[in-house]
């Protein structure tokens, strides 16, 4: 069992290990539900939401369950829950139901949710199994956001447009708007935009990580600071 603690398993699911950005999994509903901010946000939270549930119930039947149907049970798990979230959208977010549509039900065979159960959820303690979920889902829903974010921008020329549909009729405030002759480019908010925008977000990563680590490698070569006389005699 890993002896990873909970800041570990924060960092891994927010940046190091982000399914979107170094696994590329789930890259169904990135690329086709994040034509805006508000779409992506719904997307994101509406897996987190999943992905928690099945991540603790999943570690509490781990040692219940047989490992030659494993797989089938965390499905029915996992299309259980997402289940239950479809018709709580259809009942109280039913436009924003209608704009995901397809892809909720899509996320029973979402790979990320899958392999956090097999991977994580399966070999640890549910309070464990809890903070992965949350990490990993919180940190596919910034990817999901930002991108929905910048093919808005650069389409539309707004941010979070429509986002009273998801956090209700206050939230219209919370839209951005350019001027309103701005032109779009059509580029961003079709499919090719989806790929390029994803293609710009993983090159920024690898670049901060890059830097990073330059930065971690000079500070170990610094040689250590000589001790003055006093703290020698000290």
């Amino acid at each position: 069992m890993s002896t990873q603690g909970y800041g570990g398993i924060v960092r891994n699911g927010l940046w190091s290990n982000n399914q979107a950005l170094v696994a590329l999994l789930g890259l169904c509903p990135l690329l086709a539900t994040t034509t805006s901010a508000t779409n992506g946000l719904g997307m994101g939270l509406t897996t987190t939401l999943v992905l928690v549930l099945s991540n603790v119930t999943v570690s509490l039947i781990r040692n219940l369950v047989r490992p030659e149907v494993r797989l089938p049970v965390f499905v029915l798990v996992i299309a259980s829950f997402v289940t239950a979230v479809e018709l709580a959208m259809q009942a109280w977010f039913y436009e924003l139901y209608k704009v995901l549509g397809l892809f909720i039900a899509l996320i029973v065979v979402n790979c990320t949710i899958i392999g956090r159960a097999e991977a994580f959820a399966s070999r640890n303690r549910p309070d464990r199994a809890l903070v992965d979920g949350l990490s990993i889902g919180l940190g596919s829903t910034l990817v999901l956001t930002t991108l929905g974010g910048m093919r808005e921008f650069f389409g539309q020329g707004t941010l979070f447009d429509q986002a009273h549909l998801l956090l209700g009729e206050w939230a219209q405030s919370l839209t951005l708007k350019l001027d309103p002759d701005f032109p779009g480019a059509l580029l961003a908010i079709l499919p090719p935009g989806a790929f390029i925008g994803l293609g710009l977000l993983i090159a920024l990563k690898n670049l901060i990580d890059k830097r990073l680590a330059a930065a971690a490698s000079t500070r170990a070569m610094r040689p250590a600071p000589t001790p003055t006389p006093a703290e020698e005699a000290a």
